[in-house]
């Protein structure tokens, strides 16, 4: 193996926000290979909570104007904020996938909770790091109603489950930005022998 190959994906991988994609569309077989990259996720028990709803074509459009229908349904009428609910309808307008990142409890319920989502995490790297092999933008976010019981009931998740991210995948025409750590690695680290 060469670790130069590896470290260079690592170091490349980047957060390149929807707005930021030129809506050039990915062939579906190299999404479903960064879809088996994630499977090879380390697993507590082989529970394997990984779970991936993935919108392409038309579905990306779907899911982004359910997403803010969502907002609007949930949102206390003087909490609500049109430009919110416009930003989620267009968020992935330039996209060409999105994957929603969700975490399905295993049936072992002695391996805590936080090593499935840990596990999850794992997948969604093995994913996202693919991704960054291959040229593509992505962009793990959060935000709008992502962790709210409705999207939890949109995707039909069991109450243990969880959702944990939203990733746009697509492509960009931007430059890559330098990557940067602001803390050094001393504070990071603690190496006793």
């Amino acid at each position: 193996m060469d670790i130069a190959n590896l470290t260079s994906i690592i170091e490349q991988r980047r957060n390149i926000k929807p707005f930021s994609m030129n809506g050039k569309k990915i062939p579906d077989q190299q999404v479903q290979q960064l879809i088996q990259l994630a499977d090879w996720a380390p697993t507590h028990g082989y529970t394997e909570p990984w779970y991936f709803a993935v919108f392409a074509g038309d579905a990306v459009k779907r899911f982004c104007n359910d997403h803010a229908e969502i907002y609007k349904a949930n949102t206390a009428p003087d909490k609500f904020i049109p430009g919110n609910y416009e930003k989620l309808q267009q968020q992935g307008d330039l996209a060409s996938h999105v994957i929603v990142i969700c975490m399905k409890r295993g049936n072992k319920p002695q391996i805590p909770e936080l090593e499935e989502i840990v596990s999850v995490g794992c997948a969604a790297q093995n994913l996202w790091l693919g991704a960054t092999a291959l040229g593509l933008a992505g962009y793990w976010g959060s935000g709008g109603m992502t962790f709210h019981p409705a999207m939890k009931e949109y995707l039909s998740l069991r109450e243990e489950d969880k959702v944990l991210g939203i990733f746009y995948l697509g492509y960009t025409d931007e430059p890559a930005q330098v990557g940067r750590r602001l803390k050094p690695m001393e504070e990071k680290v603690k190496w006793e022998k």
